[in-house]
């Protein structure tokens, strides 16, 4: 079955003057342009391709892939304003409409937004919006604490940033779990700090607990050897002292720093810490 707005490998049935015509099941045959049909393509022979309708509501094959498919997030740009909506960037010849009932707020031509592309089931066309919230799945999850996951960040609010992970559910990354500069349609990895009882699922950049101790202790050692075998940071030290530093908060720092100094490879010291000779 053809699924529009998602890759398909269909059967070419034969080759013509404007390209070549594949076998699109019950929806009939399907045009890929003489441009992009490869040369030594013979009928029945299979083909990838993505399937979208075109300016007149046919459907139409290409082989290139749209920077998103039904069903993804994308960070997407602008291109003009139309009285139906906002036309989009989105790879294509055929640029990708938000219509207006579907913008939460109106949008602006030059800017990029979150959107989430979908099969409109009315007109079988690809669609995006940004009213997020409606496609976000709310439903019960099954990630474990540490799981790591793939983020899309797609809002900043008073307590931290919120995500859409592994492009189905949402998160919040809290402002206290972030220490390096975020802006919203980044793409990062990322790790499920905990699934609450009520199925908010809180997030962080560094894997939590103990188990990422281990890598970042590693890395504390290897800059204290750069550095001579002394840092200057302390306890006292501001949080953004420590992740510009290290790379990481300054509650994993002092867990870190705790392993390393049970172990006796470090001392520490009232203005910093010191590499220990263990030779």
């Amino acid at each position: 079955m053809v699924e529009i707005g998602k890759v398909n490998t269909l059967k070419l049935v034969k080759r013509g003057a404007q390209g070549g015509h594949l076998d699109g099941g019950a929806l009939g045959e399907i045009l890929l342009p003489q441009r992009e049909l490869p040369l030594d393509c013979q009928p029945g022979d299979a083909v990838e391709v993505f399937i979208y309708r075109n300016d007149k509501g046919k459907l139409i094959a290409t082989a290139t892939r749209p920077y998103a498919m039904a069903g993804q997030y994308a960070f997407l740009k602008v291109t003009g304003l139309h009285a139906a909506g906002a036309f989009l960037d989105w790879g294509l010849p055929k640029d990708l409409l938000v219509p207006l009932r579907e913008q939460n707020r109106r949008m602006v031509a030059g800017r990029s937004y979150v959107v989430h592309v979908y099969l409109d089931p009315k007109k079988g066309r690809i669609t995006a919006s940004t009213r997020l919230d409606k496609f976000i799945d709310s439903g019960p999850c099954f990630y474990d604490d540490g799981q790591a996951v793939d983020l899309l960040i797609y809002d900043r609010t008073d307590i931290g940033y919120k995500a859409i992970i592994n492009d189905t559910f949402g998160g919040m990354l809290f402002h206290s779990e972030v220490f390096q500069p975020l802006e919203i349609g980044q793409r990062l990895a990322g790790f499920i700090k905990q699934v609450r009882d009520d199925g908010k699922i809180d997030l962080c950049l560094h894997q939590p607990g103990y188990a990422k101790v281990d890598p970042l202790a590693k890395k504390i050692l290897a800059l204290l050897a750069a550095r001579g075998g002394f840092i200057a940071v302390t306890d006292q030290s501001a949080p953004e002292a420590i992740y510009t530093l290290f790379g990481m908060s300054k509650k994993t720092y002092k867990k870190a720093v705790g392993a390393l100094y049970k172990q006796r490879l470090i001392a520490i010291e009232d203005n910093g810490i010191r590499l220990i000779d263990t030779k």
